[in-house]
């Protein structure tokens, strides 16, 4: 939690956190990524953090606006506090 409270601190607007929606509509993690607002995001995942994904059948998807609320970054993770420090990386 403390890590979450330090990136909200830093966050200028809001954060979004979403974990495992693909599974509201019984999509594979594949699947979710074909859709057409997140392939380019999917392209951009590594493989072995995707393939970890899928064998958790998990996404954490964390979206964060650091500086206004028009930029924004979105980091995909099978692991929370992962995707935190990931996040808590890029804001720095």
């Amino acid at each position: 939690m403390e890590k979450l409270n330090e990136l909200i601190k830093l966050s200028k607007c809001g954060i979004y956190l979403n974990i495992n929606t693909h599974r509201d509509s019984y999509e594979t993690v594949e699947q979710y990524f074909e859709d057409i607002i997140r392939k380019e995001d999917f392209e951009d995942i590594p493989s072995d953090l995707l393939d970890k994904m899928k064998e958790l059948d998990t996404i954490i998807e964390l979206q964060f606006y650091p500086d206004s609320p028009v930029g924004f970054y979105t980091v995909y993770h099978y692991d929370l506090e992962s995707a935190i420090d990931i996040a808590l990386e890029t804001i720095k």
